[in-house]
């Protein structure tokens, strides 16, 4: 088992030696274009925004601000990593606490990968008999779905190759979600 030591200096060792991708002032301008495209569509909709947490947090606290029209929050706990690098089952671990029924509904994810979580999500969303799911991402990977999903999300902050990140939200083994700026992992750490 590692110490906490250990821990640290080998997280501190991935930030260090890790590519800066998108800085903050990026983010923000993405932030700034993503809220303008949900204001346009989602406006006058009474929209439920559900956060998946926990990467959606920090950058749904950041658009929310830029949302000036009604709307409720709630969140979602849904995960594929549980503190690895690599995804695994589905682990169901909060569902929202609103009722989803004829709401329209933006689901709030930190990235999109495979698409596994994001889609499963929007079926749960649909089961609930929501009116309309909407998808948003953060970050949206260049890469290859995962079979069977057949979508991309609605709202993109920002596009990227297919590199494992971390920062603004999205973690490396749980931490350095609180990096304000998007950074890929070097090969040795992934």
């Amino acid at each position: 088992m590692e110490t906490m030591n250990t821990t640290h200096d080998k997280i501190q060792n991935v930030l260090d030696s890790a590519d800066l991708i998108h800085s903050f002032d990026e983010i923000e301008q993405a932030l700034d274009n993503m809220s303008e495209a949900i204001t346009k569509k989602l406006k006058g909709k009474n929209p439920l925004i559900l956060c998946v947490m926990i990467g959606g947090l920090i950058p749904l606290g950041h658009l929310l601000t830029r949302l000036n029209f009604p709307l409720e929050v709630d969140y979602i706990h849904v995960t594929r990593y549980r503190s690895s690098t690599r995804g695994g089952d589905l682990h169901w671990l909060v569902e929202p606490r609103q009722n989803l029924k004829d709401r329209t509904v933006l689901i709030f994810d930190d990235v999109m990968d495979g698409g596994l979580t994001l889609a499963a999500i929007i079926d749960y969303c649909k089961q609930a008999n929501a009116k309309e799911v909407y998808s948003a991402v953060m970050v949206n990977k260049q890469r290859k779905r995962e079979p069977g999903v057949n979508f991309e999300p609605d709202f993109n902050g920002l596009i990227t190759d297919d590199r494992y990140l971390f920062g603004f939200g999205l973690d490396y083994e749980e931490y350095l979600r609180n990096i304000p700026g998007i950074y890929a992992v070097a090969d040795e750490h992934q």
